[in-house]
């Protein structure tokens, strides 16, 4: 018969994980949600420019071999939750933990640098496109009204600040493991506008045929603005497959059973290859409408006037998307920042007492710093506006450290890949080829943001 404490320990167990927290609930569905409203971001709006910088065949093939990649690396990293034992293991519960944990503290240190500076670097990146994206309905509205060629160019600032504003409530949520309605209406507003934009794309062919488009765009072409402008569009490919930085904080919210690696790789299968069809369908659909012409952002650019509710759906579609996305992004930067403080401070009232107001729990430190860090992301943002140049950079900073070289050294040490062996060797050669791409793209990338800046006057962009 079992004594009181025997029973205490069996609710405990009821309630608990075997790391002593809250017992968690996600599932692969939950998961496929966190990484689909991850993945299918703003990335999906420039794919058919980048389609037009190459041609078709490099752009198929491009886009195919960033899935491919993306997916084989996220699979390894499912393994790397849990250390040294994928299943029975010591739990990892964010992405530098998992790199401390396998390659130790230099590199640990190496990936917060990457990883939290590539977090703000997106940040400032969805403030610039929520704000083209609320823009583009005014001016849709005003296109329907006054006319195709009228004057309805639109300031961003000012949705730039309602986004900020939106984005200091949201990010009062305590953690990562409260957002997952959030994530999951944000997973479906991503679907909603990249089939909005396929269909938008199809009407278009089938009323004006398709586009000028080429098998090799570029890549052959002399040129050296060209040139510039096909390594930008790999960082833009590789952008759009960066979300790996974030897996192992999505594979914290799992259920311990079935296995956390077990249910994160089909997540992560079920995930990308629901992006990568998506993505596809929009990249060759956008550039078989607009052809080399295709605009920047092919849901915003104005290639697309009529129906104009049905742009302006797409457009509000993006921006709730994104609304969740950030919050996404945000968090493992925000819970970072917020555990540092307790144990460097752990005596501070400001930091460790929480509120209840309404029984809403409320934390005057975390009410004070996330919001001044959602102003300073609003001003670099209204500061430097460029969408594909300063997507293609974020891109090849994020894509070989983040996406390809962490999760394969992990990997290599916590399954004891013998070094040289053939399996080590393709490893290391996919890692080789992954930062070459990165590297050109981030050359090509600067060079356009340099240009950009050398014309653009602080705090006046304009749609």
């Amino acid at each position: 018969m079992p004594t009181v404490s025997s029973l205490s320990i069996i609710a405990s167990d009821d309630k608990y994980d075997d790391d002593g927290q809250i017992k968690r609930t996600g599932t692969w569905q939950t998961a496929s949600a966190h990484i689909i409203t991850t993945v299918i971001g703003s990335g999906v709006l420039s794919l058919s420019w980048c389609f037009a910088q190459l041609g078709w065949i490099p752009g198929v093939v491009m886009l195919l071999l960033f899935s491919i990649v993306s997916m084989f690396t996220a699979i390894l990293l499912a393994d790397c939750y849990r250390s040294p034992d994928p299943v029975y293991g010591t739990r990892n519960y964010t992405y530098m933990h998992a790199v401390k944990a396998n390659l130790g503290m230099f590199q640990y240190k190496l990936c917060g640098f990457a990883q939290y500076g590539v977090l703000i670097g997106v940040t400032i990146g969805y403030t610039t496109t929520t704000a083209i994206s609320m823009a583009a309905i005014k001016k849709s509205n005003c296109y329907h009204k006054h006319g195709h060629h009228a004057d309805c160019r639109v300031h961003n600032n000012p949705f730039m600040v309602i986004f900020a504003i939106i984005q200091i409530i949201l990010s009062q949520v305590p953690n990562f493991h409260k957002l997952s309605p959030l994530s999951i209406i944000a997973a479906i507003m991503s679907f909603m506008y990249s089939t909005i934009g396929i269909g938008l794309s199809i009407g278009k062919i089938v009323v004006d045929g398709v586009g000028k488009t080429s098998l090799t765009r570029r890549l052959f072409e002399n040129g050296t603005d060209r040139i510039w402008k096909t390594f930008s569009a790999l960082g833009d490919i590789a952008f759009a497959f960066s979300f790996t930085f974030v897996l192992i904080e999505i594979q914290d919210t799992l259920k311990s059973s079935p296995p956390e690696n077990e249910t994160m790789k089909k997540a992560t299968t079920v995930g990308i290859m629901a992006s990568a069809v998506f993505y596809m369908l929009c990249g060759a659909l956008g550039y078989a409408a607009f052809g080399i012409d295709a605009p920047g952002n092919f849901l915003t650019g104005f290639g697309f006037f009529d129906p104009f509710w049905l742009v302006d759906l797409a457009n509000i579609c993006i921006v709730v998307h994104l609304l969740g996305a950030y919050q996404v992004l945000a968090q493992p930067f925000f819970g970072f920042i917020d555990d540092w403080s307790r144990k460097r401070w752990p005596q501070s009232t400001l930091i460790v007492k929480n509120y209840s107001l309404r029984g809403l729990e409320l934390n005057l430190f975390r009410l004070v710093w996330r919001t001044t860090y959602v102003i300073l992301v609003t001003i670099i943002a209204m500061m430097f506006p460029f969408f594909n140049d300063f997507v293609g950079l974020l891109g090849a900073c994020i894509f070989w450290p983040l996406t390809v070289y962490f999760p394969i050294e992990m990997y290599i040490l916590q399954a004891k890949v013998r070094k040289f062996s053939l399996t080590w060797i393709a490893m290391q050669l996919i890692s080789l080829a992954c930062l070459i791409v990165s590297l050109l793209a981030a050359a090509g990338s600067t060079r356009g943001l340099v240009t950009s800046v050398q014309i653009f006057k602080p705090f006046q962009s304009v749609s």
